[in-house]
């Protein structure tokens, strides 16, 4: 599948503003993002690029920045070997878990053996916000819990609250193209995730659940957190991460007015956090 690489350079540059325009990129069909200190990175399939797409972004956009832009085409290529070659090698996360691809060889032992080709989607274990979920995943008893994912990615963490036991587990992802991702990464490790293609409107449907999961970013948890509180049983855990720890105030003023009260925070790497929220009864 051909693809369209977009550079986006801001000026000024900071986390909410390369926030901001992924969330406005996924609008037209983006489907995988890299953030620096400088801008962004951005792929979509080459059926999806439109230039007049990029202009409306860049001159309509509501903060206060100069934007930047230069595209190029890139044909169709393995992906797995690309993320091989640049990112994504075997990793153990606290002793316990061991996460691999099927292009992988000589591969660690450990007690849960999650296999991931990640293709476009984002999550193989390797970002500290991606570990410190799976960290808190691992210190919870998961037997017979109900797990809702939200910002599923390639289904990493759904998959290992499968193999720790979950009751059940629903995956919900935006991306049409880390859906299917995600969809044959639970087939790979033969686990039974109910995925769902939809954005945060998706939980309407759904039992509220002992356990929520969002590893997104500030701005998508600070605006949906209402949702996702009315998808938790009281005393149920919500685990986020995908944010600064600078961030965590911005994102209590949001959750402690729903009930929710801090249980745990961690932080690894470039300031990257994770919270561990319980939900009290009213």
């Amino acid at each position: 599948m051909n693809y369209y690489k977009v550079r986006f350079n801001c000026t000024p540059c900071s986390e909410d503003i390369t926030d901001l325009l992924a969330a406005f990129l996924a609008d037209y069909g983006y489907e995988s993002f890299e953030p620096d200190d400088s801008g962004l990175t951005a792929y979509v399939q080459a059926a999806e690029f439109s230039e007049n797409n990029i202009k409306e972004i860049v001159d309509d956009f509501p903060m206060n920045t100069a934007i930047s832009y230069t595209s190029e085409f890139v044909e169709s290529q393995n992906w797995n070997e690309e993320w091989e070659k640049h990112y994504f090698q075997p990793i153990v996360i606290a002793g316990e878990v061991v996460v691999h691809s099927s292009f992988h060889k000589n591969i660690p032992e450990a007690h849960y053996d999650i296999l991931i080709d990640p293709k476009m989607a984002f999550g193989t274990g390797h970002h500290a916000t991606t570990s410190q979920m799976m960290r808190y995943i691992l210190d919870f008893e998961m037997q017979g819990k109900s797990v809702i994912d939200m910002g599923t990615g390639t289904g990493i963490l759904a998959i290992l609250c499968m193999m720790k036991g979950a009751s059940s587990v629903t995956g919900i992802e935006i991306d049409p193209g880390a859906f299917d991702n995600a969809l044959e990464n639970a087939a790979l490790n033969k686990q039974a995730v109910d995925f769902i293609l939809g954005d945060a409107s998706a939980l309407e449907g759904l039992e509220p659940a002992d356990i929520f999961l969002a590893n997104i970013n500030r701005n998508v948890i600070t605006s949906d957190i209402e949702r996702y509180s009315k998808k938790i049983k009281d005393g149920g855990v919500l685990l986020l991460s995908g944010f600064y720890s600078s961030d965590i105030p911005v994102i209590m003023e949001s959750a402690a007015p729903l009930g929710f009260t801090i249980d745990k925070t961690s932080e690894e790497g470039d300031h990257w956090a994770a919270i561990r929220l319980i939900k009290k009864n009213f």
